[in-house]
């Protein structure tokens, strides 16, 4: 009776220890085939961008009107930022592909300033027009090589995800189409001639990659290691996977999985090699009920924050989604907001542990920034704001303009009608920089 009460309870555990098994199989592969799904669109969406460029940037050559030219080069930038987007969604992070980015910038750079200029009293000169004539054909070889991958992908069948696992382990010498073909418009990119496209700017190239301001020494993996066991709850029992960036990465650092089958639950997180700063973190598991207010969830993410070595910031917004608080933080220097400095953290309401944070942003934006004072008052930057829109709150922030450079603005928030606003003034020119509606309270169904 008992030996067969003991194999009943043994089959059992086994049956379930099975579908326990194929379920986190099942989910696993569905990730999977979602992430290839994301590369394959944003690489077939790259490519449609490069032909759509190329094409804009003959139209512009071929105009005369300057009422014409000017909405054509802003949607040559329009079309270079989609471009950018789509490569920033490519597992290229560790692959060298700056050159290609940094020839996107520079169309972006020199066709939005262009764009936004009064071309009937500044028009184009000859050397801005064998500039747009240098893009045309410089973008027809990109445009030559990225087709030849893509004809090879979609002919052979090849998967992105298998260009990301090479990369990761550091075997992209290994045959490989895809990493081959973008090696290949990288090195066309490099035979180009540099441009004069005027005054250097920051503009929508890549902040450093390299989070050069960031202190302390480097890491070996064994301190990366004891790293993560601070954020996974479950370090201290469960299985460890170490994975450092392959060669040609822009900076270094230490992917680490820990798993812990008898919690069912796995946290993933990306260490900074130098310093040993948490790029970002996540903790899968089951939630329970709600037993934390999101007040007090705040008052967790900001010790959290304070514990790990971020310095000068204030928390920015927070919202409830199910029993997950998410609170934003942005950078904060003597009462300015310092926009391009923000990170987030995510905290379970069931018992307040942190299971969430990204902070890729902040590492690679902040660093010491002493010009915060306006150059022109703030009642001056006001005259600039909408008269229809009542002002409720008003301050200094620094923000990304659209060409991707830092600038100081006042910062306004008002309200016209039911609708609330945040506009930026820029403190030295008096233009205004940016108006962005904020999110009104949803409606209950």
């Amino acid at each position: 009776m008992l030996r067969g009460i003991i194999i009943a309870v043994l089959s059992i555990a086994v049956v379930g220890t099975g579908y326990w098994g194929y379920q986190e199989h099942k989910e696993k592969n569905a990730i999977l085939v979602n992430a290839e799904n994301t590369y394959q669109r944003a690489f077939h969406d790259l490519t449609y961008q490069m032909d759509l460029l190329h094409d804009k940037i003959g139209t512009s050559l071929a105009m005369n009107s300057k009422t014409s030219l000017s909405p054509a080069l802003a949607e040559v930038w329009r079309i270079t930022s989609e471009a950018h987007n789509d490569v920033g969604q490519l597992p290229l992070t560790l692959l060298p592909f700056n050159k290609t980015e940094e020839f996107l910038a520079d169309i972006g750079e020199f066709t939005y300033r262009t764009a936004v200029r009064d071309l009937d009293k500044n028009p184009l000169s000859d050397k801005e027009y064998q500039n747009l004539q240098s893009l045309y054909k410089q973008s027809a070889d990109i445009q030559k090589d990225l087709r030849q991958v893509q004809h090879l992908v979609l002919k052979n069948n090849l998967r992105w995800m298998d260009v990301e696992l090479a990369l990761a382990s550091g075997k992209e010498n290994a045959d490989n189409t895809i990493i081959d073909g973008f090696k290949t418009v990288e090195k066309t990119v490099e035979g180009f001639s540099e441009n004069n496209f005027g005054p250097t700017e920051i503009g929508m190239r890549k902040k450093d990659e390299r989070f050069r301001d960031l202190k302390g020494p480097k890491i070996s993996q064994e301190r990366a290691v004891e790293i993560a066991k601070k954020y996974s709850p479950y370090g201290s029992k469960a299985e460890i996977r170490v994975t450092k960036n392959g060669k040609g990465s822009d900076y270094g650092f230490y992917s680490i999985d820990v798993k812990s089958p008898e919690h069912k639950a796995e946290s993933t997180i990306d260490i900074t090699e130098k310093g040993g700063y948490p790029i970002w973190f996540i903790v899968s598991r089951e939630l329970g009920n709600q037993k934390l207010s999101l007040n007090e969830a705040g008052n967790r993410a900001v010790a959290f924050v304070k514990e790990n070595k971020f310095e000068d910031f204030e928390l920015f917004e927070s919202f409830q989604f199910d029993s997950v608080g998410i609170f934003t933080f942005v950078g904060s220097k003597n009462g300015v907001r310092i926009y391009p400095d923000t990170f987030k953290v995510k905290v379970a309401l069931d018992n307040g542990g942190i299971i969430g944070f990204s902070g890729e942003d902040y590492l690679k934006s902040h660093h010491e920034r002493n010009n915060l004072k306006p150059s022109i008052t703030v009642e001056e930057a006001m005259s600039k704001v909408n008269p229809n829109v009542k002002i409720m709150d008003k301050g200094l922030a620094v923000i990304l303009s659209k060409l991707n450079k830092e600038v100081l603005c006042h910062e306004f928030t008002g309200t016209m009608g039911k609708d609330t606003y945040r506009i930026f003034v820029n403190a030295e020119t008096g233009e205004e920089e940016q108006v962005e509606k904020l999110d009104n309270v949803e409606p209950n169904f």
